[in-house]
């Protein structure tokens, strides 16, 4: 059966069993394209951004929707995101470079970031960015100094680590006390973060405090996490503050919400999600005595990932008899490093023959392959041990939630290009981000 909420919204499956994705079939743009390919599907990516929208702001009038560019981020996305209401979370220079080039509206950027340099740091100050979140001391002073020799006063939120275990991969958990990330509530750090950021505000500094920001981690497919962090830790402890001069003007749970990458995984709705934070906010706020801030919120996987889905090219099939069978593809590692690092899971179809077929019963005789990269490297495995229709050198396998993640980990491990990024919509394609070629690679080289 197809897997149809792991797809695009606008996938389906055509009369002679082949994938569509928004109006365009998936083995007529490998054709055009080439393989490996990364295709977007517009509606959903606009879906998406209004869901988080309407879900929130119903629920929290003045709800701010960041897209986490890291996540992947390039022009004509920063153009669509912008036209959808969304602001932007980067956490590089080269990210505030992309929503420059796209004349992203500055004043609704923030700048995340555990060590920013300071000419990542200039740079945003210079161009008149809305938000800095600060991760450290040593950034603390260095943006103090930094505005000051602009002449402006630059608007910050702390980052601050509430400790709480969201349940998700140790490499991607931030938000508890053992991490590079934020300022520790439970050693004292975030306090003193804090007083120092307030004393730079009252004493003539070039800093003004707007909030609070903290992250748990992603993806995390429970919506305990965000009640417990938000109720018992970060609110309360900013209301002791109130009388040191921290007015909460703007309050960020970060981001970090799920999506689902296989057929058995389902991951809460974004109402869910939007319904857990802004009632724990509200509840909070009101016990507290609190102003209700402005809430922020980052989503960016869960935006561009369920909207994303890559395609190969068949190649090479080696049969180990009673062992494996290994279905290599022109991809691999290169451009998605999640199952190698992450040890992520994903759902594999046959692009030109997913659930039906043009004779016989209707189905295709299936068999257990795994799919492996074109990499050096023993572990470039996209998918171990997979049903899939008797594979061809040839075929088209299409791997859906890969918008988010897959691009912007891309390498070229091995002097491999990088692979193009294609958005359809309504049966219609257009190329957003072109192939390397192999002189791009060697453009830098001098």
């Amino acid at each position: 059966m197809f897997p149809q909420h792991v797809f695009p919204d606008t996938a389906e499956i055509d009369g002679q069993g082949r994938l569509v994705i928004g109006g365009c079939s998936a083995l007529d743009l490998a054709e055009e394209y080439g393989t490996p390919v990364y295709v977007l599907d517009e509606a959903t990516l606009r879906n998406r951004c209004r869901s988080y929208r309407a879900e929130f702001e119903q629920r929290c009038p003045g709800a701010q929707v960041l897209y986490a560019s890291k996540a992947y981020i390039n022009p004509a996305l920063a153009q669509i995101f912008n036209e959808e209401g969304l602001g932007l979370d980067v956490v590089s220079g080269g990210e505030l470079a992309v929503a420059i080039a796209a004349q992203f509206p500055l004043e609704k950027v923030y700048f995340h970031g555990n060590n920013k340099t300071s000419d990542e740091l200039a740079y945003a100050v210079d161009q008149g960015i809305g938000r800095i979140v600060v991760d450290s001391f040593h950034e603390l002073d260095l943006l103090n100094r930094i505005a000051g020799e602009a002449g402006k006063v630059q608007d910050i939120l702390i980052r601050v680590s509430p400790g709480i275990d969201p349940h998700t991969h140790a490499y991607t958990t931030t938000g508890i006390i053992d991490s590079k990330f934020g300022f520790s509530i439970q050693t004292g750090q975030a306090a003193e973060a804090i007083r120092q950021a307030l004393a730079l505000s009252r004493n003539g500094g070039n800093l003004t405090l707007k909030g609070l920001h903290f992250h748990l981690g992603s993806p995390i497919f429970e919506l305990e996490p965000y009640q417990a962090a938000a109720t018992d830790l970060v609110l309360r402890f900013a209301a002791g503050f109130r009388e040191e001069g921290l007015d909460l003007q703007e309050f960020s749970p970060g981001g970090g919400f799920a999506i689902a990458y296989t057929r058995d995984q389902e991951p809460p709705a974004i109402g869910e999600y939007a319904e857990t934070i802004v009632a724990t906010l509200k509840a909070t706020c009101g016990e507290l005595g609190l102003a209700i801030p402005t809430l922020l919120i980052e989503p960016g996987r869960s935006i561009v990932g369920p909207a994303g889905v890559a395609l190969y090219r068949i190649g090479a099939i080696k049969d180990i008899p009673g062992v494996r069978k290994y279905v290599s593809v022109d991809g691999g590692m290169g451009d998605n490093i999640r199952p190698a690092l992450y040890q992520a899971s994903y759902e594999v179809v046959s692009a030109g023959k997913v659930n039906s077929s043009t004779s016989g019963n209707g189905t295709y005789a299936e068999e257990k392959v795994t799919i492996a990269g074109k990499y050096c490297e023993s572990g470039d495995v996209l998918a171990s041990d997979i049903m899939l229709p008797t594979p061809e050198p040839g075929d088209i396998i299409a791997i859906p939630a890969a918008g988010a993640y897959c691009p912007s980990m891309a390498s070229n491990y091995n002097l491999n290009p990088r692979p193009p990024m294609v958005l359809v919509k309504d049966g219609k394609s257009r190329l957003i981000r072109r192939r390397e070629s192999y002189a791009d690679m060697m453009l830098c080289d001098v």
